[in-house]
């Protein structure tokens, strides 16, 4: 192992020891630091951003015996056997967390030494290198393997992509799956130039997300959240904005845009009022989904759905290439940052609460340098 400077054996980590409530995270500060293996290599973390993901997980929110309740709560109907992200179980104990920020360390032995100190973001999507688009076999950062809620971690070389950016660690840490979920999500949708793109949940680090990188293709966005965090909002400029939840969407378009209809609704709420966002879709608009904030389970009348021939989407797995597209918006400050706040790593516990209550606009990350 090539290595940058004298690494400790043993780091600071939260350990998620089981499904559960808060208490199932655990803060060591003799946690055993890894080791690369041949293509991997150790990165410094220096921040790791937060995501539903994280809780989704610990609460077993995922499992299909959940039928009501958000993000967040689920843990008294959830099953182990299916309470992850793929359907699957997941092996305890488990460092989570997914969007580091950092600098390479050390490198295995067929590892490239070129990388070591140099700051990093990674590819959170583990894949079967030898098929890339295999997306049945793919895994999570953080989930599947050990991730960066800890003062190390380790990952494949093929997974590590060098930013230069002037941006904090902190700012770093809140693109990656926001980013390339919303990415994914108008990738899927096909937005372009000419479209109108409803957001539901605009305040969240997803909803911030699109916002951005709609603009970005030349489309319109009018981004929904609660009327406190529309101030919060106006840095990533939507072209309109609107309530969480109007009593009559069609109107309330009307009165921001001039139309009663969208061509795209980006969506990760869910809950109650899901039938109302489909019903200001326009004819062969499409409807795109990367999460269900406000509960899993909603009424569908098909003939919404076929009779105006519209296109639903589910967006999850990420093809290759979307991380390194990201980097380059990065890159370029096609993109920017919003951080609503930063915990150090030994209060995640704080860190997730706020999380989860949603009071905020943008991304949490927690801190490793300065705690």
């Amino acid at each position: 192992m090539n290595a940058s400077k004298s690494i400790p054996d043993t780091m600071r980590a939260f350990v998620l020891t089981g499904h559960g409530d808060m208490d199932a995270l655990v803060y060591s500060t003799t946690h055993t630091t890894p080791t690369p293996s041949a293509t991997q290599v150790l990165i410094k973390v220096h921040a790791c951003g937060l995501n539903n993901t994280d809780v989704n997980t610990r609460t077993g929110w995922y499992s299909s015996a959940v039928t009501s309740g958000t993000t967040g709560g689920s843990l008294l109907s959830a099953e182990d056997e299916d309470a992850t992200w793929g359907g699957d179980s997941i092996a305890f104990p488990r460092i989570q967390g997914a969007d580091v920020a950092g600098t390479v360390v050390a490198v295995g032995k067929e590892a490239n030494s070129a990388l070591l100190g140099k700051r990093v973001m990674v590819d959170t999507w583990i894949r079967n290198f030898k098929d890339p688009f295999d997306f049945n076999n793919c895994g999570y950062f953080g989930s599947e393997c050990d991730g960066g809620f800890a003062d190390y971690t380790v990952i494949d070389q093929r997974q590590v992509h060098v930013v230069n950016t002037s941006l904090k660690h902190a700012e770093l840490a809140t693109f990656a799956t926001s980013y390339v979920t919303a990415e994914n999500m108008l990738n899927r949708a096909m937005v372009g130039e000419g479209d109108t793109v409803l957001i539901p949940g605009a305040s969240g680090g997803v909803g911030s997300a699109l916002i951005q990188l709609a603009k970005r293709r030349g489309a319109k966005t009018i981004a929904m959240a609660s009327r406190n965090k529309h101030e919060g909002l106006a840095a990533v400029k939507p072209d309109a904005l609107l309530d969480r939840a109007p009593d009559n969407l069609a109107v309330a378009l009307q009165n921001v845009i001039g139309a009663r209809e969208v061509s795209v609704v980006a969506d990760v709420v869910g809950g109650d009022y899901w039938t109302t966002l489909l019903s200001v879709l326009e004819r062969g608009g499409r409807y795109t989904c990367a999460g269900a904030i406000a509960g899993p389970i909603v009424e569908f009348d098909l003939r919404s759905f076929y009779l105006r021939d519209l296109t639903l989407t589910g967006a999850t797995v990420v093809p290759p290439g979307v991380f390194a597209d990201l980097v380059t918006y990065i890159e370029d400050g096609e993109v920017q940052p919003l951080l609503a706040a930063t915990y150090p790593l030994a209060e995640l516990h704080a860190a997730q609460q706020a999380f989860v209550d949603k009071q905020h606009v943008g991304n949490i990350v927690v801190t490793m340098d300065d705690d």
